[in-house]
């Protein structure tokens, strides 16, 4: 061949290429999209959902103790329990001290590694920036940020400088930012195709423990302004969808749109928190927004939760608690939604809370165990969310760990729990001495779901979720509770139980083992689930006059 025929067949195969990759994507988009979409959030049917490669992703993970993942020798005993164990993904910290131990040169290695013997173990990475704040203190900055003081200003409280950096710090959020931008950076360079880290968490329970709010000089005069007039404007424009805690404080102030903080939300802590959620909100979605430009993931901030009547201080002051996540919602749009880390008792108020509109459901600090094993089934089910961790994850690993249990059986049916949550037809429970019972209605029927208490007496507890999949057709997940089941209507048809079968989904297909229809469903009375292990069922009903 000669040069001119090389060059002539080279400029063919040039004008050709656009054209067989614009075709290629036209046969099939859908794999086109997987290869240059980054792992995102989106809204299908009722639910939002987290979307990797195409498809929703249910994430069954564990966040991992602050220092365990500083060092990666020690966590390769780790990666094989966490997988055993049935998860997905991980949560896991990373901290600016060790991306940048000094001002503008950065170290990467350990970020690489981790990510490497995540896609080793078939794991999904969180990664959490442990930046200017964890635990509403400033532990994991670099030396030469702790040093400096004068450039990186401390809160003051009690007339007192504290190790603390104060969000009114211009400088502090500067670095901050041009650190996380450089991580946002690399982390696209090493793993845009790949998409084994599919999230960021901001910072780690931000707010200011101590006191209800900064008194350094400025934010004294900040305090003493005016409130910003986003902040108002947004108020009045979302006035009907305010949290009531808010709005009722606002409300009581007279509704002001103009004045200073304290003419506007009253002269209380209250105010104080309000004031701190305004400027940590407006750092921290600065901070998210440099590094969404350099590769745009999903971004969260997570909350230490207050107590019903603890005062701002005792807990972060200023952290996106329920009664002023619209005021971290006015102060920007570069955080995707708002998480819960949560310990409390009242496990489902608390997610009522953050599941609202705007705000989908992502758990990523929680109880392990027992509690865990049973509130996942909740959170997925009954609120649609769309992950669920608990912390100190490689204490709890274990091949008998209930959480493993629990995990292994919703990994099963992730693909059909993420089609039903996007169709509203999934309902979570959790019934124990407080709720021992709770209704659903779905398909014309209405599902009465108790505590079981066949054979070997009454079940202390129950946990599971129930999908519709068909009509007349059901898929439960679980175990010590029993469904019955009535029409909606009084008048008309009534409605049995045609078949109950155990099974499982292999390759998101139904398969089938023992039918259950004596015994074990009381001659067609209930669909049961015993409480000696988790197991998944279908039933199919039928009708009769």
């Amino acid at each position: 061949m000669t040069c001119a025929t090389l060059r002539d067949d080279m400029k063919k195969r040039l004008i050709l290429l656009p054209i067989l990759l614009c075709f290629a994507y036209l046969v099939n988009p859908t794999v086109y999209a997987q290869e240059t979409t980054a792992p995102h959030l989106e809204k299908r049917g009722t639910a939002t959902q987290l979307i990797v490669d195409g498809k929703p992703f249910i994430m069954l993970s564990g966040e991992l103790h602050n220092s365990s993942s500083s060092n990666l020798e020690y966590m390769k005993p780790i990666w094989p329990k966490l997988k055993a164990m049935g998860l997905n993904s991980v949560v896991t910290p990373l901290s600016w001290e060790l991306v940048e131990p000094k001002e503008g040169s950065y170290d990467f290695a350990l970020m690489d590694g981790l990510i490497e013997q995540a896609r080793a173990s078939q794991q999904r990475i969180v990664f959490l920036w442990l930046a200017s704040w964890k635990n509403g203190l400033s532990s994991y900055v670099p030396v030469w940020v702790k040093q400096d003081t004068k450039r990186f200003p401390r809160m003051v409280l009690h007339d007192s400088k504290v190790e603390i950096l104060s969000p009114m710090g211009t400088a502090t959020e500067e670095a901050d930012a041009r650190a996380f931008a450089a991580l946002m950076k690399h982390i696209k360079a090493v793993d845009g195709s790949n998409h084994t880290v599919v999230m960021m968490q901001m910072e780690n329970e931000v707010g200011v423990l101590g006191g209800s709010r900064d008194h350094s000089e400025a934010a004294n005069r900040a305090f003493a302004g005016m409130v910003p007039a986003e902040l108002t404007a947004s108020l009045k424009a979302h006035r009907d969808e305010l949290y009531p805690e808010l709005k009722d404080l606002w409300d009581a102030n007279g509704n002001k749109t103009t004045g200073t903080w304290t003419e506007v939300f009253g002269d209380s802590e209250r105010a104080d928190e309000i004031f701190m959620a305004w400027h940590y909100a407006q750092f921290v979605h600065a901070v998210a927004a440099k590094g969404k430009a350099e590769y745009n993931l999903p971004m969260y901030v997570n909350t230490w939760l207050a107590g019903e009547t603890t005062p701002p201080g005792e807990y972060p002051s200023g952290g996106p608690e329920p009664r002023v996540l619209d005021v971290w919602k006015a102060a920007g749009s570069a955080l995707d939604f708002y998480s819960p880390d949560l310990y409390a008792t009242n496990f489902t108020e608390w997610c009522r809370r953050y599941h609202r509109k705007g705000n989908p459901l992502y758990m990523p600090e929680t109880r392990g165990g027992e509690a865990g094993a049973a509130n996942v089934f909740y959170a997925l089910g009954e609120e649609a969310g769309f992950g669920f961790s608990p912390f100190a994850i490689e204490s709890e690993a274990s091949d008998t760990d209930p959480l493993g249990e629990s995990y292994k059986a919703i990994a099963a049916i992730a693909p059909l729990l993420a089609e039903q949550q996007s169709k509203g037809e999934v309902h979570g429970f959790v019934l124990d001495r407080d709720r021992p019972e709770v209704d659903f209605t779905m398909g014309g029927v209405t599902l009465h779901v108790t505590k079981d208490n066949s054979f070997d007496g009454p079940a202390s507890s129950g946990f599971g979720l129930v999908m519709m999949t068909g009509k007349d057709e059901f898929v439960g997940v679980g175990k010590g509770f029993k469904v019955t089941f009535e029409p909606r209507s009084d008048s008309g048809p009534k409605v049995g139980i045609a078949a109950v079968d155990e099974g499982t989904f292999v390759d998101g297909k139904w398969a089938a083992g023992r039918r259950l229809n004596g015994d074990e469903d009381n001659q067609g009375v209930y669909w049961r689930f015993d409480p000696k292990g988790v197991r998944t069922e279908r039933v199919t009903l039928y009708w009769f006059e």
